[in-house]
């Protein structure tokens, strides 16, 4: 009886956690709704800004966000995969890998502006990148690499190891062994690291304001060497340098970026869940 009373006790205590997490992100998506449904139109998302960016719309901001995510994600997901790969399938466990590991989580919660500084230093001075999509990308993927390769790390480890020795027995090499086992079956667990990384690449703005965001672009880049606009600094500077703009305008742009990343991770869940439905254990 008491057991039953107990478990009863924290299941409603968990239940009620969930729903303390779930109610605020309910309701500030609603008030976004409300605020900001008012100023999505056709105009709003296929326009230039004008006027000192009080009319018009966000499209060149869309479009350099999705840039800079792309990007960043094409350069940090093979690098954050193949340093998983050799954490987990070559490096020994000694202090040197220990070392690694510990500089990786510790990486993961540098705050955000640190790598835009180091972005500035490294990208737009010293290799003389200036201040463009190609310098922004690149610092947006080391700021999510850390967060990539320890997804990649930990999907990697829930492959059975019968699986690596079945094929080692069968004649393959470790090389063909990783490529065609280990990594298909740990692929949704990869997914799911870049899920995280799209999700904080797109929503970023110290790392953009030292190394590609223009305050007002009212053009397409026309290659990675361009600066481009970015929904997160487009709303900073619209809801704090410019004034006289509409509240619906800032909660619209505001709404559009939520949605932006929403999307993008809906696209990887889909193909994370295709991936797993495949995998036969």
């Amino acid at each position: 009886m008491r057991a039953k009373i107990s478990q009863h006790i924290a299941f409603t205590i968990l239940t009620l956690c969930g729903f303390a997490v779930v109610l605020p992100i309910i309701f500030i998506l609603g008030f976004l709704l409300v605020k900001g449904l008012p100023a999505i139109n056709i105009e709003f998302l296929t326009a230039a800004p004008r006027a000192g960016m009080k009319e018009g719309g966000i499209f060149p901001a869309i479009v350099g966000t999705l840039y800079l995510v792309i990007c960043a994600i094409s350069v940090s997901l093979p690098l954050g995969v193949t340093c998983a790969v050799y954490l987990t399938e070559y490096a020994r466990d000694n202090w040197l890998t220990r070392l690694i590991r510990l500089s990786i989580v510790n990486l993961a919660g540098v705050p955000s502006v640190v790598f835009g500084l180091f972005g500035l230093g490294l990208f737009v001075i010293f290799l003389q990148f200036g201040s463009s999509i190609l310098s922004g990308s690149l610092t947006l993927a080391f700021l999510i690499l850390p967060v990539i390769i320890t997804a990649s790390e930990e999907a990697l480890l829930t492959v059975p190891k019968s699986f690596r020795e079945a094929a080692l027995a069968l004649g393959a090499t470790r090389l063909e062994t990783i490529r065609t086992v280990v990594l298909p079956n740990a692929l949704p667990g990869i997914l799911t690291g870049s899920i995280l990384g799209v999700s904080r690449a797109a929503g970023e703005t110290a790392p953009i304001l030292f190394t590609v965001a223009a305050f007002f672009l009212p053009r397409l880049p026309h290659s990675i060497f361009d600066q481009a606009m970015a929904l997160p600094y487009h709303l900073y500077i619209i809801a704090t340098q410019v004034p006289g703009i509409p509240d619906k305008t800032k909660y619209g742009t505001a709404l559009v970026l939520v949605v932006l990343v929403f999307g993008l991770n809906l696209i990887a869940i889909f193909f994370r869940n295709r991936f797993r439905k495949r995998r036969k254990w």
